[in-house]
């Protein structure tokens, strides 16, 4: 095993090969991109409590330390003393699991897949294939060019969903919106939106072929689509085209469904 730990900006490069990356910290900014090359680890500014950084097995592990005795999570609190930006660059194939209580993350140009929470802060998700799964306790998601499987989830925040080509979507918030801009998603392709609190918000290709359901119980649904079936004024039902291209299911608890109509672009209908 090799160690290092890190008390002050410091840039490492890791000749060893790298097929997983574990990262807990307390709080801060940190940046992970996979990328060719030999991965690096880039610790641009940081505060009293010092970063480990270990690589095993092909195993890259990056944890602030706590004193004997803490509540491991406890330490969030004093999150100004353990204040860190982090960037990190591992092969694309990487698996991925990223854990900070306060602050940012941002990971993008994976091929294997991430697991990210943050307590209290925001996510963002970049070009990203494999399972996905994102979760925050308070705070935002923003998912851009998503493959494989979707998974996100707030207690208290907004999800947005765009340009995704993943086969199954699932974005749920217990209070705060959802947002989900889909092209057009081929066969067997599964996204499921859903709050308790708050709105949702899908827009479709007006050429999208997808079996739709909409139900807003305490509430009531705006639709774009006069080929819908408006059952009432919180449910819709019906299909999109031939329905033949996937599933759109929205569910709120409390709060206002919209699925709105997008233009298919001029350029993309002479290609057409």
């Amino acid at each position: 095993m090799t160690a290092w730990k890190i008390a002050e900006p410091e840039r490492l490069v890791l000749e060893e090969g790298v097929t997983a990356l574990s990262v807990s910290l307390v709080s801060g900014r940190l940046n992970v991109v996979g990328a060719d090359g030999p991965a690096r680890v880039e610790v641009s500014s940081i505060s009293d409590r010092p970063v480990t950084v270990t690589l095993e097995g092909g195993v890259l592990t990056i944890a602030h330390e706590f004193p004997k005795g803490w509540p491991g999570f406890l330490g969030w609190l004093f999150g100004s003393r353990f204040k860190v930006d982090v960037s990190v660059v591992v092969p694309m194939e990487a698996a991925v699991r990223l854990n900070l209580a306060s602050g940012t993350i941002i990971a993008s140009s994976l091929r294997n897949g991430a697991t990210v929470g943050v307590t209290s802060g925001r996510i963002t998700l970049l070009g990203i294939d494999g399972r996905v799964n994102g979760k925050v306790v308070s705070g935002s998601i923003e998912g851009l060019t998503l493959g494989g499987e979707v998974d996100l989830e707030t207690v208290s925040g907004e999800i947005v969903v765009a340009d995704s080509t993943a086969g199954k979507v699932s974005a749920r918030s217990i209070s705060g919106s959802v947002t989900c801009d889909l092209d057009n998603p081929s066969a067997g392709t599964e996204v499921r939106l859903d709050t308790v609190s708050g709105e949702i918000t899908a827009r479709v290709r007006e050429d999208s072929d997808l079996r739709v359901s909409l139900n807003a119980i305490s509430g009531h649904v705006v639709n774009a689509f006069s080929e819908l079936d408006q059952h009432s004024r919180n449910t819709v039902t019906g299909r999109l085209g031939t329905g033949t291209g996937g599933h759109l299911a929205a569910n709120a608890t409390s709060g206002t469904i919209s699925l709105l109509r997008r233009p298919v672009d001029d350029e993309e209908a002479v290609e057409a």
